[in-house]
């Protein structure tokens, strides 16, 4: 049987010494799978302006056929939409900056997510149309978000948010957090800690 297919997203400005570089290297020999790569640091996703934005209410709200020139403008988000949706599971890896996502990954997640394609609404509501696929985030931080500080955590859960609200049946997250909180441990203790549930999810998910 064939692994399934599987894309990566990253986002690592700090290159080599990212400690997110070193989760998703613990994904890539764990797994030893050959995933389709998104460097977003080189590939950087459209954001809605004012001549994409109205193609997408047009064609994807309103049912309109677009025009050449609309079509262009929403070729880029087309082509990201495609990507992740041929993908049976998706690997994030990227830091938190200032207690979100960098910008890159956000605007990733709104070029992918159209009405439509990676969701839709009618008269029940909301329904994610990824349903069957599964996503693994991997994510360092400077500091460690729960119990009282939980609710400075915008990133780690919009990820996950997101990645529900467009369907995925099975989240996984490995958070290298607190790295640069003497009190909590060793960078690479906690690092170490979050390389355990990478192969845990490679366990579960690749039978490796």
């Amino acid at each position: 049987m064939s692994d399934p297919k599987t894309l990566v997203v990253h986002y690592l400005p700090r290159g080599e010494r990212s400690h997110t570089r070193v989760l998703l290297d613990t994904f890539r020999e764990a797994s030893g799978v050959e995933a389709d790569e998104l460097d977003l640091t080189n590939d950087r996703p459209p954001v809605f302006l004012q001549e994409n934005l109205g193609a997408y209410i047009a064609r994807n709200y309103l049912g309109q056929a677009l025009t050449p020139t609309q079509h262009r403008s929403m070729a880029g988000m087309d082509r990201l939409t495609a990507q992740l949706k041929a993908a049976d599971t998706v690997v994030l890896a990227t830091p938190m900056h200032n207690f979100s996502l960098p910008a890159p990954v956000k605007a990733w997640f709104d070029a992918v997510m159209l009405k439509g394609e990676t969701w839709d609404i009618g008269e029940s509501g909301y329904t994610g149309l990824m349903a069957g696929r599964r996503a693994l985030v991997l994510m360092s931080s400077g500091g460690r978000y729960e119990g009282p500080m939980a609710g400075w955590d915008h990133g780690m859960s919009l990820a996950r948010q997101l990645f529900g609200f467009m369907g995925y049946a099975d989240i996984r997250a490995a958070w290298a957090s607190g790295v640069n909180v003497p009190s909590l441990g060793t960078p690479e203790a906690i690092v170490g800690a979050a390389q355990d549930e990478v192969r845990k999810a490679v366990r579960d998910w690749y039978g490796r």
